[in-house]
């Protein structure tokens, strides 16, 4: 996949678009553990050349796997290859709707012929053993509640309106969403990538410009970790749901922001190390939640000054307690500070 950079380097827009679908398609074989054969690098590059289209790459794959079967293929290249090229198709088409419909579509298009399910919502419940929860599972939807569940997550995405927001908060809004759509977990396999590709098409369809194109390619595990530790919690071991790694993946995929993508980081026993050099130079003081507590704060602030504790929460979503600790923290870092007395003052900001 190395060889895919020539073609972001060289500038030339339909390649370089080419390219960095495929890098994406092939990149999120990695979540199920997957890896394309050479013969199907080849015959993207190929595509990207210009020399065949997409369908013709389809094509050369189904003939090769039926001249070539592969017993026992416990590796499942067959399907990374198949599955590959057709996120390839789905990500290169300027065609989606915001609908269940669409994401069914998605799945049935990209699993069609290789599971017996594709496109179907599964009619049995499910648990996987992750290791990034220590062997636990996640808690998907029951089956019986699967079509409901979806329909519902996707008419309260329908009717949310982004007015108002600004971009932290909408990409806070947008992992939340997509963790839940996740969460549902409608099918049997396959949830993972067709997520990925649904989410992609909904950012194009939002007008985000995909910004650090290798995130998919390179760090689909993560996001994978990331949606199963944003729906995962056992509070008797005091482990608590998180969105704030799966922030941390699109802030870098559409702001450009640094922040460091470690799988070790999430298990639910990684201890952080003190005085760690790594996350010292790659991550920022504060953890991603309290920054974005503090933006948000920091954003209501400068609409209202005047705004006290109990205004700041209903207008956050946090707690007062919450509002309180940030507010000191961002008192002693010298961002804000207090003009006047508690009751008739205002809060200045600083530095943002």
């Amino acid at each position: 996949m190395d060889n895919f950079e020539d073609y972001l380097r060289q500038g030339e827009p339909i390649k370089a678009e080419k390219a960095k679908d495929w890098k994406t398609a092939i990149g999120l074989q990695k979540v199920d553990g997957l890896k394309p054969s050479d013969y199907l690098i080849e015959t993207a590059r190929q595509n990207i050349e210009g020399d065949i289209t997409i369908e013709e790459v389809k094509q050369r794959i189904d003939s090769y796997y039926k001249h070539h079967p592969i017993e026992n293929d416990e590796n499942r290249t067959e399907e990374a290859d198949k599955v590959s090229a057709r996120i390839t198709e789905i990500l290169s088409e300027k065609t989606f709707a915001f609908s269940p419909a669409e994401y069914l579509t998605i799945h049935r298009r990209l699993f069609q012929g290789i599971y017996s399910y594709a496109g179907k919502i599964r009619d049995y419940n499910i648990t996987k053993q992750e290791w990034v929860l220590n062997g636990e599972t996640v808690l998907y939807a029951s089956a019986e509640s699967l079509k409901a569940t979806l329909e519902y997550d996707f008419r309260q995405e329908k009717v949310f309106s982004y007015i108002g927001l600004s971009q932290q908060e909408i990409i806070e809004h947008l992992a939340q969403f997509t963790s839940y759509l996740w969460q549902i977990h409608i099918f049997g396999e396959g949830n993972t990538r067709t997520t990925a590709v649904f989410l992609i098409k909904y950012l194009r369809k939002l007008g985000f410009k995909v910004v650090n194109n290798d995130l998919f390619a390179e760090h689909s595990w993560y996001f994978r970790n990331a949606l199963v530790r944003a729906n995962y919690e056992d509070l008797s071991k005091g482990i608590h749901k998180t969105d704030k790694y799966l922030l941390r993946f699109l802030l870098n995929l559409l702001h450009q922001d640094n922040y460091l993508l470690k799988n070790r980081q999430m298990h639910v026993q990684f201890v952080e190390p003190v005085n760690d050099p790594v996350k010292a130079k790659n991550d920022p003081v504060n953890d991603l939640v309290n920054d974005a507590v503090k933006r948000s704060i920091l954003q209501h602030l400068k609409q209202n000054p005047k705004a006290n504790y109990s205004e700041l929460a209903n207008k956050t979503g946090y707690s007062t307690a919450t509002i309180k600790r940030h507010i000191q923290e961002l008192k002693k870092t010298g961002i804000i500070e207090r003009i006047g007395s508690d009751k008739t003052g205002y809060w200045k900001i600083i530095e943002q």
